[in-house]
């Protein structure tokens, strides 16, 4: 059947349930999250809880992204990271309150089973961020690359299309996979609400975060589907919607 790519949700609930409705899911259908699950909209705890539902309905695989390396150490020591808290962590541990110890630590499992990076048997690879080595994703030296990296896509976005593939300029990681598929850099940013396609590199982030909405992409017919804009769905989080508006304005954060 199909195989989707979701892009990252950020606490927002509301939208991901739109979302699975507008794509409307069948048996069968293949799900791949591309990580950032909490921190954003007010309701991180339970979008986790909704994709441990899901995840037992279809098969999913989880990539895990930068936003949720944080989460799970928090649920691990109960010790938040400074640069976590100022960056939505805060939201995060709010939505927590009515959870208990239990449901905390099925929690922390589910994001311990997360996969750093997926490679589909098309030889697609599916990575929050990136990597940087030019013999793949087999060869990075530091695991943070994988969900924080911008490099790749930023070498890509800016790459000159009309480069001849066998040139020694052209960046060989790019050659290494047919597709790449990221996440963790919003298209906003370049003035795009939709997936947005870099030589081979497609990035369905498209600021759920934020004032945009959270799409999901077949990755074979590349049809795309969104929810609605996340503030039009979270109207009375006034305080994080003026965040998200100077982040997109230029005070960019990790």
């Amino acid at each position: 059947m199909r195989t989707l790519v979701i892009g990252d949700i950020h606490g927002g609930l509301k939208g991901l349930k739109q979302l699975m409705d507008r794509t409307k899911i069948v048996d069968g259908d293949r799900l791949i999250f591309m990580g950032d699950y909490v921190d954003g909209w007010s309701e991180s705890a339970q979008v986790i809880q909704y994709l441990i539902v899901l995840s037992q309905l279809k098969e999913c695989i989880f990539i895990k992204g930068n936003h949720d390396v944080w989460c799970e150490k928090w649920l691990r020591t109960d010790k938040p990271d400074k640069i976590w808290l100022d960056h939505g962590g805060r939201g995060a541990i709010e939505s927590y309150w009515s959870f208990s110890k239990e449901d905390k630590k099925a929690h922390l499992e589910f994001f311990e089973q997360m996969k750093l990076y997926h490679l589909d048997e098309q030889n697609r690879l599916f990575v929050h961020g990136g990597f940087t080595s030019k013999e793949g994703v087999e060869k990075e030296n530091l695991e943070s690359t994988f969900y924080f990296d911008r490099t790749l896509w930023e070498r890509a976005l800016h790459l000159d299309k009309e480069i001849d593939e066998n040139s020694e300029v052209f960046p060989k990681c790019l050659k290494l996979y047919n597709e790449i598929y990221i996440g963790h850099t919003p298209t906003l940013y370049f003035n795009s609400e939709v997936p947005l396609l870099a030589i081979n590199v497609w990035n369905v982030d498209t600021g759920a975060a934020f004032y945009g909405k959270l799409s999901a992409m077949d990755i074979d017919s590349k049809e795309v589907f969104q929810s609605d804009a996340l503030m039009e769905l979270y109207p009375n989080e006034k305080g994080r919607n003026e965040r998200s508006l100077n982040q997109i304005l230029g005070k960019r954060t990790p």
